[in-house]
């Protein structure tokens, strides 16, 4: 029996972004997503806030930051249904036609109608920056139910030809798409027409390792711990991205989405990535980002006590204790912490933050608790 809808807020902060989640449940059945013990796969789209009220929630929220990338309908896939894309174009409308100027990102694995390409383009023409996340990764329709395939590589000649700054997601990395020739399919079509690919291994939240070990039976192996790891990875995809072929030398790949972002949007890192291992060794960045973050980096504005008090009382913890190292830009927190609060303090701060685990959470800390990479040598 499928569990009942657990719904997520509206407004909510994730390790990226700030996610816009005013429709959720998605009519698709892909194993490994993270809705699926939430009761919101194979699921009829609930409206749970109309575009209007969408907006009015988001400025009011605590997390608001205009520098923040908001990222919609991440509890669903806004393009799977008429509701949904009457929804999406509605909200792209309404935000472009506010004072809001955060960019915009969209992930979807569903054909983009006219309609919606035609929304996207008139408001990147009244200022809004809107970027597409195509999710391709060369799985099938066996773990991913009710994806047209074909439809979704379609999408990335006409988004390339309507001018759409575009993500190639390719996530999640599982045995069943880790061969060579599979991964080379992907990533030659891809590679056409998007401006730059992001490459994610398996997340694995502590709610779901059943889940996940269903798709993956190595994981189940006790002396493993894929919970606590940033993301696992199939060795053979590994060792595929640490030796890129030639024919890719000129593509950004990443394997955080932080970093594809500021390359989209000509920012700086403020997620604490650059000269770190992932940075110097994992992506593959644009000799011109380096530059941008090797030289705007030192220039950021230091973050002072006075800035982490008034940020953490606008989020509701205005005792919690603390230690701020302001020349390694990293804050302690002396007592847990809801994992959203400090994703919200590292985002709009441009911090580094640790703190206690909490034991009740949901979701995985990742790199923010230091989590690394968990390399798994397959089974033939």
């Amino acid at each position: 029996m499928a569990p009942q809808p657990a719904f997520e807020p509206v407004i909510d902060q994730h390790d990226t972004w700030l996610a816009v989640n005013p429709v959720q449940g998605c009519p698709k059945g892909c194993s490994y997503c993270y809705l699926k013990d939430l009761g919101l796969t194979r699921a009829k789209p609930t409206v749970l806030a109309t575009p209007e009220d969408t907006l009015t929630q988001l400025l009011d929220h605590r997390y608001y930051h205009p520098d923040l990338v908001l990222a919609l309908y991440t509890c669903t896939d806004a393009l799977a249904t008429p509701t949904t894309r009457a929804h999406l174009t509605a909200l792209l409308d309404a935000l472009g036609a506010s004072r809001i100027r955060n960019p915009v990102c969209l992930i979807t694995k569903c054909a983009i109608p006219d309609d919606v390409v035609s929304c996207i383009t008139r408001n990147q023409q009244a200022g809004l920056q809107v970027i597409v996340y195509l999710s391709y990764s060369g799985l099938g329709p066996d773990i991913e139910q009710g994806i047209d395939h074909t439809a979704l590589r379609a999408n990335f000649p006409r988004l390339h030809a309507a001018g759409i700054p575009l993500i190639h997601y390719w996530r999640p990395a599982l045995p069943q798409n880790s061969h060579p020739a599979v991964i080379a399919h992907v990533m030659d079509w891809a590679t056409r027409y998007a401006d730059c690919t992001v490459a994610v291994g398996t997340k694995v939240k502590p709610t779901a390792l059943k889940q996940i070990t269903d798709l993956w039976p190595q994981l189940a192996d006790p002396h493993l711990d894929p919970q606590t790891a940033d993301s696992v990875w199939p060795r053979t995809t590994w060792d595929w991205l640490h030796h890129l072929p030639g024919r890719y030398a000129h593509h950004p790949l990443f394997q955080t989405n932080a970093c594809a972002l500021a390359f989209m949007l000509a920012r700086p890192d403020r997620a604490g990535v650059h000269n770190t291992p992932t940075c110097l060794a994992a992506n593959r960045c644009p000799a011109a980002q380096r530059d941008r973050c090797r030289h705007a980096i030192p220039e950021q504005r230091p973050v002072t006590e006075t800035d982490v008090d008034r940020h953490l009382a606008k989020i509701g913890h205005p005792h919690l204790p603390y230690t701020l190292n302001r020349a390694t830009r990293t804050l302690v927190l002396g007592a847990p912490a809801p994992l959203r609060d400090r994703h919200n303090l590292a985002q709009v701060l441009a911090l580094t933050v640790r703190s206690p685990q909490d034991p009740s959470e949901r979701y995985w800390p990742g790199r923010l608790s230091g989590g690394q990479p968990l390399i798994i040598d397959t089974r033939p």
